[in-house]
């Protein structure tokens, strides 16, 4: 229940540059920000921020909006919700309405998972400090584990007490549903009607969203129980979903961002001892093995990862497969193994945070010496193991996306080796040839099998329709509406047929959307015919001389971008701007115009300071540019008439018709000729 005068101080007040750049890794390029798009996979950044209209878009998916519209689709947050952390961060008071009955009842599902799980953090969180059993058996265990109460309150860590049904009670009293507390695995409902807590007995790991949600729990046993499991973690909901979640991430994005670089460890116990060691930029993947999700995650905010495993066998065979899924993701990898017995954690206890970042920074070395080394240990003598050993390095090389660096891999690797870098560079070529070819066989058997069940679908809810010839104009079916696919691959996008006006009609909306509002000054005739200087907007001149020779815009999307203008400037009420267009519902309608409102190029300063050429911008010349760019238009819009005029004269068959073609072709002629002589163009 937010009114328009608070939208309005939140929206003023927001630079969406530090909301996305809370998410995103940014660099400035000219006058916007631009980042690895968080949508989709991507190697070559096209995320582009524009702080002076507010916007982001991305032109390897098609993503755009503002900073509402972004933490909407990357936080899923509702409306009201994406309001409320935009007020929160710039410090803007809100005042809540108590909500009735009714409206919690209609409260979102995924709203209320969030609350419980909030709710249950701070709970835990509590009776860690605050309860007498809490601070003996919880508190205590973290402290043994060298583990300050400051960080203790930066993870959010917590306890839960060892009785059956202690969190659910509470949770039952203060209002929450057995729904919400079944769906968030907080709470495990037995078909006998009993219940009891999921983390019952265990120190709790809250798990944090980007943005600091808390999206689910990661509990840790104290008894010495043989047949309970060491580790506890909630179960996949709408909320969570561990093999796409880093642990520690909300923790350590800005440093990770900072150094240019992320330690990558196996535990929580490891992540927090690592924090407290002052080394902040380190995260661990939640229970499960290391994801490509999880990788995507990271290089949001730095290419750089240096893997950090337990010195014994789990721990290498461990370290070994995240090499691989890193480097498939682009990565630039490092390895650090402890030594045998020792990880993070107990390293940094044993001899203090000076000598682990020490360790840190002196045995840290690329994978090709880590690889050889750890699988050359037993090969020996044996020709046979130490082929299918070279085999393997190469394979991992073979994923390498640079060729350079793949390159300098192979160097390094025959050099290690004793051996032919020729050889090595042929063994390579070949690995990476039957890559590529298993890999077209894979996406086409996807292709396949994508248009058999399309076909297998249409063919049933399909009915007998009358060869119709394709339609002159494209509609939304012409586009690709569908949203970003769940294996954060860019979808395909299905470009509309281009029209012979594209780019004149294309230049023109630009013009409006970008400079819209700017006063020009224009020569009309006043009450005496006498010509006269003039104040107007851009917009108004647009509109006018499009809607006087009664113009459209064959391009059906920037005839709707133009008919918003045009009522705007008909009813004499603001011209719409860069809000309006990145909330509009109309994805199609949305990215075209944020797309022609964000310059992905901008003119090097190299021209000027190096060359001593000045490159004239178009907002230093924007009265030649827009005179220019109507002419055009209509020159454009003449050559098509032109050439419908020739068809006609061609099929005509009737005298009578034919003169009244041919006065209409030399009318049209006389009008290119005008326009021809005012852009100082040959007629042709």
């Amino acid at each position: 229940m937010i009114n328009k005068e608070t939208i309005d101080r939140i929206m003023d007040a927001t630079h969406i540059e530090e909301v996305v750049g809370e998410f995103v890794s940014l660099k400035k390029r000219g006058a916007n920000h631009i980042g690895c798009c968080p949508f989709h996979n991507e190697k070559t950044p096209s995320f582009y921020v524009s702080p002076s209209k507010g916007i982001f878009k991305c032109f390897g998916c098609g993503k755009s909006g503002n900073a509402v519209g972004f933490l909407m689709e990357h936080e899923h947050y509702t409306y009201p919700e994406a309001l409320r952390y935009l007020a929160r961060k710039y410090n803007i008071p809100i005042e809540e309405e108590e909500m009735t009955q009714e409206q919690k009842e209609r409260q979102n599902e995924r709203d209320s998972l969030f609350h419980v799980s909030e709710f249950a953090q701070k709970y835990f969180a509590d009776l860690l400090f605050n309860d007498e059993m809490g601070r003996a058996i919880g508190l205590s265990y973290f402290h043994q584990r060298g583990m300050s109460d400051e960080i203790i309150k930066t993870f959010g860590l917590g306890y839960c007490k060892d009785q059956w049904s202690d969190f659910t009670d509470h949770a039952r009293q203060n209002g929450y549903s057995d729904q919400v507390l079944d769906k968030t695995g907080l709470t495990i409902f037995k078909e006998d009607g009993k219940t009891y807590d999921r983390f019952r007995g265990r120190v709790m790991f809250p798990i944090f969203s980007i943005s600091g949600r808390v999206m689910g729990f990661s509990g840790r046993i104290l008894s010495k129980e043989k047949q309970a499991a060491k580790y506890v973690n909630s179960p996949d909901s709408d909320i969570y979903n561990k093999s796409h979640i880093l642990y520690g991430l909300f923790q350590a994005k800005n440093a990770i961002s900072k150094a240019d670089k992320c330690y990558l460890v196996e535990g929580n116990v490891d992540v927090v001892s690592m924090h407290q060691s002052g080394v902040c930029n380190t995260v661990a993947s939640c229970g499960t093995s290391l994801t490509i999700e999880q990788i995507r995650l990271i290089k949001r905010y730095t290419p750089n990862v240096t893997v950090l495993y337990d010195g014994d066998s789990a721990g290498i065979k461990a370290a070994l497969r995240a090499v691989n899924l890193l480097f498939e993701e682009g990565m630039h990898v490092r390895v650090v193994l402890f030594p045998d017995g020792e990880d993070p954690d107990s390293y940094a206890q044993k001899y203090g945070s000076t000598q682990l970042q020490e360790y840190l920074a002196t045995h840290e070395e690329n994978f090709v010496k880590f690889k050889t080394r750890v699988l050359l240990d037993d090969v020996q003598n044996d020709p046979i193991r130490k082929t299918q050993v070279l085999k393997e390095i190469v394979h991992t090389i073979a994923l390498v996306p640079d060729m350079l660096e793949r390159q300098e891999y192979i160097s390094q690797t025959a050099f290690k080796l004793h051996m032919s870098e020729q050889i090595l560079t042929q063994e390579l070529a070949k690995t990476m040839a039957g890559n590529a070819q298993r890999a077209w066989k894979e996406e086409n058997r996807r292709q396949q099998q994508a248009q058999q069940q399309q076909s297998s679908t249409a063919a049933q809810s399909a009915e007998p329709t009358p060869n119709l010839p394709p339609p002159l104009m494209p509609d939304a079916d012409d586009y690709d509406l569908s949203p970003i696919a769940s294996s954060h691959t860019a979808p395909v996008q299905i470009l509309p047929t281009q029209h012979p006006a594209e780019a004149q009609e294309k230049h023109l909306i630009a013009l409006l959307l970008n400079y819209g509002s700017r006063q020009v000054s224009i020569q009309v005739l006043n009450d005496n015919d006498e010509p006269t200087e003039v104040m107007t907007t851009i917009a108004e001149v647009i509109v006018d001389e499009v809607c006087t020779d009664e113009l459209q815009f064959d391009n059906p999307t920037y005839q709707r971008i133009f008919d918003l203008f045009r009522q705007s400037v008909y009813q004499q009420q603001p011209l719409p701007d860069a809000n309006l267009f990145a909330m509009h519902q109309d994805s199609l309608l949305r990215n075209t115009a944020l797309s022609l409102m964000i310059n992905a190029y901008s003119i090097s300063k190299q021209w000027y300071e190096k060359k001593h050429i000045a490159v004239p911008q178009i907002d230093t010349h924007l009265k030649e540019d827009l005179d220019q760019s109507i002419l055009t238009f209509k020159q454009k819009k003449i050559d098509q008439k032109l050439e419908a005029n020739s068809f006609q004269l061609r099929e005509c068959k009737n005298d009578d018709d034919m003169m009244i073609l041919l006065s209409e072709r030399q009318h049209l002629t006389n009008l290119r000729k005008t326009i021809c002589d005012k852009l100082g163009r040959v007629f042709a």
